[in-house]
């Protein structure tokens, strides 16, 4: 809770802040990344160029911080919020202690964009607003590092590639080991592990990948060669059966609710992947449970696993599955977008979403037309959009 003294002050700049909030975030991502070159291994390069990794900072600032003053979003749902970060944070191997550098540079930013409006009570009002947030997550982190017995300073683990397979004309799957032998790290379907690559050019970039398969002795992530994509087109084209990875351990709050409501899977494009591992945890912990599976793709050979989720619904006492392609005159598919209307939705279902974020964005609201309940819909997105409490398009 702000102090007495820097709620009005936090209330009454909120609106100039955040109006400024996309510059103030240009300005301490370009500052510390100059001054601290090293730290640009956490970032993605292609979120770096469009200005996406900035975006998020500015979204979780702003979230915050209207939070506090009781203008955001349901408690609840900032709760979600800040587990969402925590985990990716971890994923990421994210430091109690670069809460402190980071602190600095945003603050910093703050006086550089807004000038003498900044006075000493703002700014610490401001400063306030930040360690508040940094304390939150700073100790969720810890209790997530503790539960899956991880160091924060040496998050990686190695991981063999057991197996390569494609799984579509663009995307394989890997299935990987720990190197040392001993047993997979247990996880809950839904939940992603980060990929620390390093690449030819003697750089090193962080990417998050579903896990695609229930949990079991080895892990399986599934991988869309992204256009210009640094870390897929490495994976695709240097990694091979034999080779090693660095693995952090599965983290994410996407996780399955292990019980017998009727589930419903939607997806898009590579967003199948968590889709696959919930429904085969399902296929073989709980066949009689009720599952709708929604897909949409581009096409029959962009559409990976396709034959694997066919396999885990047969298990299944009740299953039916829906399939939109962008191509017409596919036998057993539907033609164009999914169409929110057309989705059978039994009572009490759980709904999970993964997919560009568009995507979601529609299908959920049409859901919310229908009446399904806030609560009951749940979704997986990377990028910016992570900070948002519901998943929006981004404007043009």
């Amino acid at each position: 809770m702000l102090s007495a003294a820097s709620a009005p002050i936090v209330e009454a700049t909120l609106p100039i802040v955040g109006a400024h909030l996309g510059a103030i975030s240009g300005v301490f991502y370009d500052t510390m990344l100059a001054e601290n070159p090293e730290l640009r291994n956490l970032f993605s390069r292609s979120a770096q160029a469009t200005g996406e990794q900035k975006n998020a900072l500015a979204g979780a600032v702003a979230a915050y911080a209207a939070h506090l003053t009781g203008a955001g979003p349901d408690p609840r749902m900032f709760d979600h919020l800040v587990e969402r970060i925590a985990q990716r944070h971890c994923a990421l191997g994210i430091r109690a202690e670069q809460y402190t550098l980071v602190g600095r540079y945003l603050l910093g930013a703050v006086g550089t964009v807004l000038g003498n409006a900044v006075t000493p009570e703002i700014a610490a009002a401001w400063d306030e607003v930040y360690w508040l947030f940094a304390t939150r997550l700073i100790g969720r982190e810890a209790r997530l590092y503790a539960r899956a017995d991880v160091d924060a300073g040496a998050p990686w683990q190695e991981h063999t590639v057991v197996t390569k397979v494609t799984e579509a004309h663009d995307t394989v799957s890997f299935v990987l080991a720990p190197a040392d032998g001993a047993p997979a790290p247990a996880f809950r379907p839904g939940q992603y592990v980060t990929v620390a690559a390093d690449l030819p050019d003697g750089t090193r970039q962080l990417r998050q990948y579903s896990l695609s398969q229930a949990p079991g002795h080895t892990l399986r992530i599934t991988v869309r060669h992204v256009p210009g994509g640094a870390v897929s087109g490495y994976l695709h084209e240097h990694v091979s059966a034999g080779d090693t990875l660095r693995l952090s351990r599965p983290f994410g709050d996407l996780v399955l609710r292990d019980d017998d409501s009727p589930l419903v899977l939607v997806s898009a494009g590579v967003g199948i992947t968590p889709m696959a591992s919930m429904l085969d945890h399902v296929a073989r912990s709980r066949p009689t449970r009720e599952v709708v599976a929604v897909h949409a793709d581009r096409s029959p050979d962009r559409h990976a696993l396709r034959a694997e989720l066919a396999a885990s619904g047969a298990r299944l006492r009740s299953f039916r599955s829906l399939t939109w392609y962008e191509e017409s005159g596919v036998p057993g598919s539907r033609t164009g977008l999914v169409d929110p209307d057309a989705i059978p939705v039994p009572d009490d279902a759980d709904v999970y979403l993964c997919g560009p974020v568009p995507f979601m964005a529609a299908v959920r609201a049409g859901l919310r037309g229908r009446g399904v309940s806030e609560d009951r819909i749940r979704y997986e997105v990377f990028g910016s959009e992570q900070w948002n409490t519901t998943p929006r398009a981004v404007p043009a």
